[in-house]
């Protein structure tokens, strides 16, 4: 019998078994194939909401363990996956600056906004007014993640990759079976694709769809991530990603021409050189309208648990939510009521 039998390997089921082998439990992955949010994920982290200069809740715990957790991710998969890189929000006006130094002089922002603005300037964009540093950003190269992370569990034989199917999942008290593998627990981390779960498919979960571009720009000479009324990734050889929309109402995966035009316009009022597209790419977050995460152990089966919910955050938050869901399985540690389903529970 294995210690967790873990169900989807993106971010979040790849933090929980990660967190999981780090402590030394054995696993077994179903990769199901669905709703491949992380596949087309930018993997940027901000520890601001720049659109209402807040911070995120525990931001300066998650930055951490964050750095430690992919770090430790990358010896194990010999890749570069963690790039510390700032992030420049670039301004429109003299207001926009000032309301950045109101903002950058408040206590629990002053370690993230920098109160120096950057005057340097960048072939391709007009910078009139500057830009806002955001220090503590960067991203995590996802798509190689997932690419390194899928090939260390297979060649140890730790994953199968086909569709999850309900019916064969057999619940005790001291275990789940499902067809020929044995565990103490099972983890759901699908996504989306939660709305197929009968165990959990009634969480508020309310996907909202992304979608984002790759472009070729020579002419554009740029380092850093660039925030404005889109993002600009750099991601070598002339190419940047750039995004997301927001559709609250379309669920699938297949890209709009409605969303490219949307992003073409805002990328035409940002740069001022010519680029091509070479990707249209498109995903559903799992988002959940209170905007915090889906964590904890179904109400009648002790043996089943969820990781979701983590939403536009997901390379930020998922080491910190997998490491709270671990301990609570396997240490009895509370979990936060914002993250616990049990909020949504009118018993509890």
């Amino acid at each position: 019998m294995i210690d967790y039998l873990i169900i989807g390997s993106g971010l979040a089921g790849i933090a929980f078994t990660e967190t999981a082998l780090q402590h030394h439990k054995s696993v077994a992955v179903i990769d199901t194939n669905l709703y491949h949010s992380s596949k087309v994920a930018a993997g940027l982290y901000n520890p601001v909401v720049l659109k209402r200069f807040t911070p995120l809740a525990n931001a300066q715990k998650h930055l951490d363990l964050l750095h430690v957790f992919y770090s430790k991710l990358e010896e194990k998969l010999d890749c570069k996956l963690l790039f510390d890189t700032p992030t420049l929000r670039k301004f429109f006006s003299v207001e926009e600056q000032n309301n950045w130094f109101v903002a950058s002089d408040k206590r629990e922002l002053s370690a993230y906004l920098s109160a120096h603005l950057s005057t340097k300037k960048y072939s391709g964009i007009d910078s009139p007014f500057d830009y806002g540093v955001v220090n503590q950003s960067g991203y995590v190269n996802v798509a190689l993640l997932l690419e390194k992370y899928k090939a260390f569990l297979s060649k140890n034989n730790l994953s199968q990759n086909e569709a999850f199917s309900y019916a064969d999942l057999k619940v005790f008290d001291d275990r789940v079976a499902y067809r020929n593998i044995n565990a103490r627990h099972i983890v759901f981390a699908e996504g989306f694709g939660m709305h197929n779960n009968p165990y959990f498919k009634s969480l508020p979960l309310d996907g909202a769809k992304g979608e984002l571009l790759i472009i070729k720009a020579p002419g554009l000479s740029l380092d850093v991530i660039l925030n404005s009324s889109v993002f600009i990734l750099p991601i070598g050889d002339d190419l940047f990603k750039v995004g997301a929309t927001y559709n609250w109402t379309d669920k699938t995966e297949i890209p709009t021409a409605e969303a490219k035009q949307e992003l073409l316009e805002r990328i035409k009022e940002i740069l001022n050189c010519d680029f091509e597209i070479i990707a249209h790419q498109a995903g559903v977050r799992p988002t959940v309208k209170d905007r915090k995460p889906l964590l904890g152990t179904h109400a009648d089966f002790r043996r089943i648990h969820i990781l979701n919910g983590l939403g536009t955050r997901g390379v930020m938050l998922a080491p910190a939510m997998a490491k709270a869901l671990y301990e609570n399985i396997e240490h009895g540690i509370p979990l936060l009521r914002e993250m616990d389903i049990r909020r949504f529970d009118p018993k509890k």
